[in-house]
C-alpha cells in the first residue's frame, strides 16, 4: 500500500503545492486532509500559474482522483469558484470528491472571525478571517454542520436555523452588530448544495480501497507543522492539525497505512502573522530574502517574515511527524549571498539548548546559534542534477542533511516543475 504524506515542516508557505503537483504525476489518489481556504498553494506549469486555496494540488492531473477529506472545513462558494476557474481553463473536474463528513463554513463564521480578531487588538493572532477557526470551534463543540447534512434538504433547515439563531445572539449581544437572515442564508446554501452534491461521498472508502489495491496515495495538508493547534507555537497557530497524525484523522487513514512522510522545507525560514521567530532577520538581509523569494502570501498578499534556516525547528517537526525524507525548496533564492547562516541551536538564559521549546515565552527569549557557510553566488535555476550544483550549494545541502539526520530527497531550484532535482525517487 504505497502512501506518502507531504507536510510543511516550518510555519507554512514552504512550497508544498509545487511538490504535491510534482508527485501527483505518479499518484493515483491525492487527498487534502485538513485546513480550509485559508491555504494558498501555487503551481506553475509552463507559463501558466495556478493558485489553489481549497482544492488538492493534484487537480491539474485530470485522470487522478482528488479528494477533500473529512478533516477539511469547506466554504462552498470558495469551492465552486475554484471549480469555475479550472473549468474556464479547460480542466476537467469530474474526479474531485468531497467527504460528506467535512464541516461547512457559513457567513456567521466569517463575521465572528473578523470581529473576534479586531477585538483582540494587540494580541491578535493574524487569522486570514476566512471563518476557519470559528467553523472548527463549532465542530469541536458538536454544533457544526457537515456537507452531508447540507445536501439533505429536509435535514439542513433543521440543523441550520438553530445555529443562525444562536450566532445572531452572539453577534447582536456581544459584538453589537446585526445578525443574519435565516431564509436568505438557507436559499444561498441550498443553491450551493445543488451544485456540490455531485462531488459528495464517503471518501474514506475510496482511500481505503485504493490503499488495499496497492494504488499510490498522496496525502497533503495546508499550513505547516509549527502551526499545529497542539504542537505548534500556540496560540499563534491554525485551528487544525497540519501534521502526519492529523492527516490520518483528516483522511480516515490508519497510521499503519502511512509509508513515508516527506517534509517540505525552505532553504531559509519564513513566517506569516504573529508569534516568536528566533531566526527572523529584521534588516536588509531579511528584506533581500523577501524580495528575491517573492515572499508574499498567496491567500492574503501579506509580506512574510524572513530569516535563516532554523535547524532546531525542523528537527522538532521531523520528530513529531516521523519524517523519512525532505524536499528542500527555494535553494536558488540564497544564490545572492556571500555568506549564509544555519541555526544549529538556541541560546536561552545563558545556556545552549537544542530542543524547540513548547512555551512561546521561552521561544521568544531564544537567540539563534549559527553555523556560517560560504555562499555560491551562481545562478542555479537551470541546474538539472545534484552533481551540477556549485560545490558550496552541495555543501549547504549536506550540512542540513547531516544535522537533521534525514535524507534530502528533492531539491527545488525554481518554481516550475522542470526546476526540480530528484536525488531519491518517491513512490519507488
Amino acid at each position: 500500500m504505497p502512501s506518502v504524506v507531504v507536510i510543511g515542516a516550518q510555519w507554512g508557505d514552504e512550497g508544498k503545492g509545487k511538490i504535491i503537483d510534482f508527485l501527483a504525476k505518479k499518484a493515483d489518489v491525492i487527498v487534502r486532509a485538513q485546513g480550509g481556504n485559508n491555504a494558498g498553494h501555487t503551481v506553475i506549469v509552463g507559463e501558466n500559474k495556478h493558485t489553489f486555496h481549497l482544492l488538492p494540488s493534484g487537480v491539474l492531473y485530470e485522470e487522478k482522483m482528488n479528494i477533500i477529506g473529512n478533516g477539511v472545513v469547506i466554504d462552498p462558494q470558495a469551492f465552486l469558484d475554484e471549480i469555475k476557474t479550472l473549468e474556464s481553463r479547460g480542466i476537467n473536474t469530474a474526479n474531485i470528491r468531497i467527504d460528506e463528513r467535512a464541516h461547512v463554513i457559513f457567513p456567521y463564521h466569517k463575521k465572528i472571525d473578523v470581529l473576534a480578531e479586531e477585538e483582540r487588538g494587540e494580541t491578535k493572532i493574524g487569522t486570514t478571517k476566512k471563518g476557519i477557526g470559528p467553523c472548527y470551534m463549532d465542530k469541536v463543540e458538536r454544533t457544526g454542520i457537515r456537507v452531508g447534512e447540507m445536501i439533505d434538504k429536509e435535514l439542513f433547515k433543521q440543523r441550520l436555523f438553530p445555529q443562525i439563531d444562536r450566532k445572531n445572539k452572539i453577534l447582536e449581544k456581544i459584538y453589537n452588530v446585526e445578525g443574519f437572515c435565516k431564509e436568505s442564508m438557507l436559499r444561498d446554501y441550498e443553491q450551493y448544495a445543488s451544485q456540490i452534491k455531485e462531488y459528495v461521498t464517503d471518501t474514506t472508502i475510496i482511500v481505503h480501497e485504493a490503499l488495499v489495491s496497492n494504488k499510490r496515495v498522496l496525502l497533503e495538508g495546508a499550513q505547516g507543522a509549527l502551526l499545529d493547534v497542539d504542537l505548534g507555537t500556540y496560540p499563534y497557530v491554525t485551528s487544525s492539525h497540519p501534521t502526519s497524525g492529523g492527516f490520518c484523522v483528516g483522511a480516515g487513514v490508519n497510521p499503519l497505512q502511512i509509508d513515508d512522510v516527506l517534509g517540505v522545507v525552505k532553504a531559509y525560514t519564513t513566517r506569516v502573522g504573529f508569534g516568536p521567530f528566533p531566526t527572523e532577520l529584521i534588516n536588509e538581509t531579511g528584506d533581500r530574502i523577501r524580495k528575491e523569494g517573492n515572499e508574499f502570501g498567496t491567500t492574503t498578499g501579506r509580506a512574510r517574515r524572513c530569516g535563516w534556516f532554523d535547524g532546531v525547528a525542523v528537527k522538532y517537526t521531523a520528530r513529531i511527524n516521523g519524517m523519512t525524507g525532505i524536499s528542500l525548496m527555494l535553494l536558488d533564492v540564497l544564490s545572492i549571498f556571500d555568506k549564509i547562516n544555519i541555526c544549529t541551536g538556541y541560546e536561552y538564559e545563558g545556556k545552549t539548548i537544542h530542543n524547540f521549546p513548547a512555551s512561546i515565552k521561552e521561544l521568544a527569549k531564544c537567540r539563534p546559534i549559527y553555523k556560517e557557510v560560504d555562499g555560491w553566488k551562481e545562478d542555479i535555476t537551470s541546474v538539472k542534477t545534484f552533481e551540477e550544483l556549485p560545490d558550496n550549494a552541495k555543501k549547504y545541502i549536506k550540512i542540513i542533511e547531516e544535522y537533521l539526520k534525514i535524507p534530502i530527497k528533492i531539491v527545488s531550484v525554481g518554481p516550475k516543475r522542470s526546476q526540480t532535482i530528484i536525488r531519491e525517487e518517491i513512490f519507488e
